[in-house]
């Protein structure tokens, strides 16, 4: 990492937030207390996610017993298999925040992948890991409906 790098990094970092600051449209798009504001949503959305993975294996290694009734046991094994459904999803989701983050350190995060254009405010604070615009998303889903049913 360069010198300038590293120095706009801890420019980036040392970027100071309200706790109630909420990105503005009236403010330039993506500016640094923007980015800031995302990269703490999502380094905090992956924190939850993983302190729930966590607790989900604990669970799992101490909660292993034999239970001698067939309903009790075929109970907690549907619950088992929710939980690790759960977690799978959460994995992948945590895939996501990391890819979310790189866009980030690529000063790519809030645009649109398809078009180029930004991805509005409310969409990113709704959905941080959003890649493509509200309309490009939509497209995408049409698309492929259709092919879905051909």
């Amino acid at each position: 990492m360069s010198k300038a790098a590293k120095e706009l990094d801890k420019v980036k970092q040392e970027t100071i937030l309200k706790d109630d600051y909420r990105p503005a449209e009236d403010e330039p798009f993506m500016n640094d207390r923007q980015v800031e504001y995302f990269r703490r949503k999502l380094l905090n959305w992956k924190a939850e996610l993983l302190v729930g993975s966590r607790d989900t294996i604990e669970t799992l290694q101490d909660g292993t017993r034999n239970i001698p009734d067939v309903n009790d046991r075929a109970s907690e094994e549907t619950d088992r298999a929710l939980e690790l459904r759960t977690r799978d999803r959460a994995r992948k989701l945590v895939s996501k925040i990391d890819a979310a983050l790189r866009r980030i350190d690529e000063e790519e995060f809030g645009y649109c992948s398809v078009t180029g254009e930004p991805i509005s405010l409310k969409r990113l604070d709704a959905r941080p890991i959003a890649t493509m615009s509200l309309e490009a998303q939509e497209r995408h889903e049409r698309r492929e409906k259709v092919h879905r049913d051909e």
